[in-house]
């Protein structure tokens, strides 16, 4: 049984003459051609033979028997397919006539071809479009584009749309080119079979490696955020999780969960955690409760307070500054947003803090670690302050073990 090798394929398959030279001088190796596929040319190992190669571009996808037969018969075998480009093979020592005598009419093979393509790239062009304003919303609308980054639900949308973008390059060449060597064959320039290969295909080898790479980290970031991503009733006790818990902030005995169960799940009192590239550990915590004989001070209901929290641990300590604004914007009312106050903390690296009556929002950054907590009851803001920094140190000390 023959061994098959495989090399990636050139992406420029337009260059039909390269393609045809680099076919035969791979013979000349003993590796002939058996098979073109999406990503890799499939070679079987064999002697060394002289193998002139013909490409032929046909109107459809599908070359008929007919024509097969027909060129069998002048001595070129049929090797393989590839969308509209079929391949023959003749030993060079049999001095098989030439497929195509007359350039002109080898030109008119291309006609299909050509409205083909231009007619993928207007489609590819308007899908590109419509995804990148999509997607440019997602990202912008709201203005919190760091924040959408390091939570990294659009990073594999991201992706997709950098791939389409090159495809929709890769399209415009390709019916460029196409149009190039149609004209050339009009003018009775014909292919030339020996065309040199070398630099060009190797070059555009390249394009096909980068693509299967960026395909494959697209394909490898949500699974890996499904794995890490889970939601999980919040324990009584601390469990040693890098958040601000409400029985430390309350300090109060008569404190009791204010439950919520769905799926075996306490929404009201659970933590979510989260994977993204830019943010490999993430936290999502609500904290509900209730203090039986106390009211709000309007006479609104039984005192009820509550606690949230985001923690991010970045992988670039640069984005720690732009996510504190957005987690700003985007957890808070427009007219909060600026009445946020700066604070110096002797552990901190940045400290921003919202108060009005009972609610009281925080952004703390120290190292890689940025976190958000809003609280609503009556605790004193220092010691919600003090809590949120001896918890983000925690999660500070483990990044740098």
């Amino acid at each position: 049984m023959s061994k098959i090798v495989r090399k990636i394929r050139p992406s420029d398959y337009w260059r039909i003459g390269e393609h045809e030279s680099y076919f035969s001088d791979m013979s000349l190796k003993g590796l002939h051609l058996h098979k073109i596929g999406t990503h890799f040319i499939h070679f079987k190992k064999g002697e060394p033979k002289r193998i002139e190669y013909r490409v032929e571009v046909t109107k459809n996808k599908s070359i008929s028997y007919e024509q097969i037969d027909l060129y069998e018969e002048n001595g070129w075998e049929h090797v393989t397919s590839y969308q509209y480009f079929h391949v023959f093979s003749s030993l060079e020592e049999s001095n098989a006539p030439e497929i195509h005598t007359d350039p002109a009419e080898q030109a008119y093979t291309l006609q299909r071809l050509s409205k083909i393509l231009l007619i993928n790239l207007i489609a590819m062009s308007l899908t590109v479009a419509l995804t990148i304003g999509m997607l440019s919303a997602t990202w912008f609308l709201d203005g919190t584009p760091v924040l959408r980054l390091v939570e990294g639900r659009i990073i594999q949308q991201s992706i997709m749309s950098i791939i389409l973008l090159y495809y929709v390059y890769y399209s415009i060449r390709a019916a460029r080119a196409i149009r190039s060597l149609k004209r050339d064959l009009k003018e009775g320039k014909a292919i030339d079979h020996h065309a040199p290969w070398q630099s060009s295909l190797h070059k555009n080898a390249v394009f096909p490696i980068i693509l299967i790479i960026v395909a494959f980290i697209s394909a490898i970031l949500p699974l890996m955020q499904l794995i890490k991503m889970d939601t999980y009733t919040l324990p009584q006790e601390d469990g040693g999780l890098p958040i601000v818990r409400l029985a430390d902030i309350e300090q109060n005995p008569l404190l009791k969960r204010d439950e919520y169960y769905i799926d075996e799940v306490d929404w009201a009192n659970r933590y979510s955690t989260n994977w993204g590239i830019f943010a490999p550990v993430q936290y999502e915590v609500d904290e509900s409760g209730i203090v039986e004989g106390r009211m709000w001070v309007d006479e609104s209901g039984p005192y009820s307070p509550s606690i949230s929290s985001e923690v991010y641990e970045l992988t670039f300590q640069a984005f720690a500054a732009p996510l504190v604004s957005d987690l700003i914007k985007w957890n808070s009312y427009e007219e909060e947003i600026d009445s946020y106050v700066e604070i110096d903390h002797a552990t901190l690296d940045e400290l921003r803090v919202y108060e009005k009556e009972e609610k009281k929002q925080i952004v703390a950054v120290k190292g890689k670690v940025v976190m958000y907590v809003r609280y609503y009851g009556y605790a004193e803001v220092d010691h919600l302050i003090e809590n949120v920094a001896r918890k983000i140190e925690v999660l500070a000390e483990k990044e740098n073990i």
